[in-house]
């Protein structure tokens, strides 16, 4: 007996959405950021004072970028969060020099540190954990389309209750800055982890 196969609720709209926010995020596979830090003593300690301060900023810009009114807020949405994962970007290399491991920071382990939380599917062939230590993989440019595709299409589904948030103007960019707030704590959370542990580098590309 054979089975129909489902039809898909995607529309060519959704596609759209979905490769707008892979394209947005295949340039934090570049060059990772440097940093001006240096290792710290307590690494820990200051690299939750970096996150608060870093996260301060984050919802200030996301917020104001969640002000303008209605359909036109609608085209605020990518610019915003395209902002924030600049400054969560600069952030993790920050973390990764207080943990003296600024060296071996990788594009993949900030693609990780950004998005693990959020779209933890997503990222999930770039990192291996095992206890306190951690296998990176080195990502090939298929695997790089892959994940961005991944991640743009976790994002998309989210992006209306961001568009819903542009109706409401003032209260609407509260909420959009408290969670840009939160999402840029989660990501140094991220970091402060995988910076404790030892760290190994897969030479080998993953395709």
């Amino acid at each position: 007996m054979s089975t129909k196969a489902k039809p898909s609720n995607r529309t060519p709209k959704d596609d759209e959405q979905v490769s707008a926010f892979a394209r947005a995020i295949l340039p934090l596979f570049g060059k990772v950021p440097t940093s001006k830090l240096r290792k710290s003593r307590k690494p820990q300690e200051d690299a939750r004072h970096q996150a608060n301060s870093t996260a301060a900023k984050a919802a200030l810009a996301a917020g104001a970028l969640a002000l303008p009114p209605g359909a036109l807020g609608w085209l605020t949405i990518l610019p915003e969060m395209v902002g924030v994962w600049q400054m969560q970007r600069q952030l993790v290399a920050d973390i990764a020099a207080l943990y003296g491991k600024r060296a071996q920071l990788t594009p993949e382990q900030v693609v990780y540190c950004l998005f693990q939380h959020s779209a933890g599917q997503g990222v999930r062939d770039l990192v291996v954990r095992v206890g306190q230590r951690t296998l990176v993989r080195r990502a090939s440019p298929r695997l790089v389309g892959m994940i961005t595709r991944r991640i743009g299409a976790t994002l998309a589904r989210r992006a209306f209750g961001r568009g819903a948030a542009r109706w409401l103007p003032v209260v609407g960019a509260v909420g959009v800055g408290a969670y840009a707030y939160y999402d840029t704590a989660r990501v140094a959370a991220t970091a402060i982890d995988l910076f404790e542990g030892v760290i190994e580098i897969d030479a080998d590309e993953v395709d």
